[in-house]
């Protein structure tokens, strides 16, 4: 089989600084009251990461009745309902709040027009944590998910005159704007956010992956399975019709995928990819060649030798990290500094 002779890196990558945040909190919490540390789901949807934690004595936990007496407690970068906030402090722990700051404008905003008497629609996905923290604001029923333009059909507010649009952070942009104007239609005197709920950095990797697909033959993005932002930036490659796929590390690229196969384009869901690959490895496959392209929104590899399977393999995984600037170990380092 042929190995693709381009791989195409979208930029941004890396990680988002609501992502750095919760990890440092993590890190520094570890680093001045020592191992256990206890958070509260996962810190961020990041496999190694979470691992890389895991293995120096931060233990992630659903439950806070899984929390001993007067342990160390990190919320997530996701934010947590008000019940998990009262619980964790009736139960006296030392909490730290690594919720991103985009998070928690949303959760502020919220109560603010809660006391003016405002209803809120929330455009989001059941189930994930960010979800579950912003509905966790209010009581039940204040707040009414919408997953899509159907269910906007189904809601029933109790009053029209005073409702507001939210929106989960992590959202494809594009589909959060259709039923945005989905809620309008129904409902014309909704309040819109004075600001767009989703954040920049996922704007931004949305649209590298705009730019870039239509340039590629296949798009891997790379992000763990519980990441929505990787979800969405695979799903919108394939919406604009490019075969895309999500891998949380190199060995589950399949061979199979690359048949035919000229020019290969990859996004970092903000996942540390080559901690496998020897120095030897990368020094085989240092890239050649790197040009600029669409106002820094993407950045072209050109593969000039014939490396084969493999060394194509290494390629894809070091050039993420090459251009990335091995975020995670760069930023351990300089929390090791202070």
């Amino acid at each position: 089989m042929s190995s693709p002779q381009e791989i195409i890196l979208a930029e941004p990558r890396g990680f988002c600084a609501g992502v750095d945040r919760a990890i440092e909190i993590v890190e520094r919490a570890l680093g001045k009251f020592g191992a256990p540390i206890f958070v509260h789901h996962e810190i961020v949807h990041n496999t190694y990461v979470v691992n890389e934690l895991r293995g120096k004595g931060a233990i992630f936990i659903e439950d806070l009745d899984d929390v001993p007496p007067g342990a160390t407690l990190v919320f997530s970068a996701h934010g947590v309902s008000k019940a998990i906030q009262h619980g964790a402090q009736a139960r006296g722990f030392q909490i730290f709040d690594a919720t991103c700051p985009l998070v928690t404008k949303v959760h502020v905003e919220v109560a603010k027009l809660h006391k003016e008497g405002y209803e809120f629609i929330m455009i989001g996905h059941k189930g994930h944590p960010e979800v579950d923290g912003t509905m966790g604001q209010l009581d039940s029923g204040i707040i009414h998910l919408v997953e899509d333009v159907a269910d906007v059909a189904r809601i029933q507010p109790t009053q029209t005159d005073k409702l507001a649009v939210v929106t989960q952070t992590t959202l494809s942009v594009d589909d959060a704007a259709e039923i945005a104007t989905a809620i309008k239609a129904r409902f014309p005197l909704v309040r819109s956010p004075k600001q767009q709920d989703i954040c920049y950095a996922t704007q931004n990797r949305q649209n590298a992956v705009k730019l870039m697909s239509p340039q590629v033959d296949i798009l891997i993005v790379v992000g763990s399975p519980t990441s929505s932002n990787s979800i969405r930036l695979r799903d919108l490659a394939v919406k604009l019709g490019t075969e895309a796929y999500m891998v949380d590390d190199a060995t589950e690229l399949q061979p199979e995928w690359f048949e035919g196969k000229s020019r290969v384009g990859a996004q970092d869901g903000g996942h540390r990819g080559d901690h496998q690959v020897s120095a030897a490895q990368r020094a085989q496959a240092r890239p050649t060649h790197v040009g600029r392209l669409g106002r820094r929104l993407t950045c072209r590899v050109t593969v000039l030798l014939n490396i084969g399977w493999v060394g194509f393999v290494t390629m894809l995984v070091f050039s993420i990290e090459y251009l990335v600037g091995f975020c995670y170990v760069r930023n351990k380092g300089a929390l090791d500094k202070e």
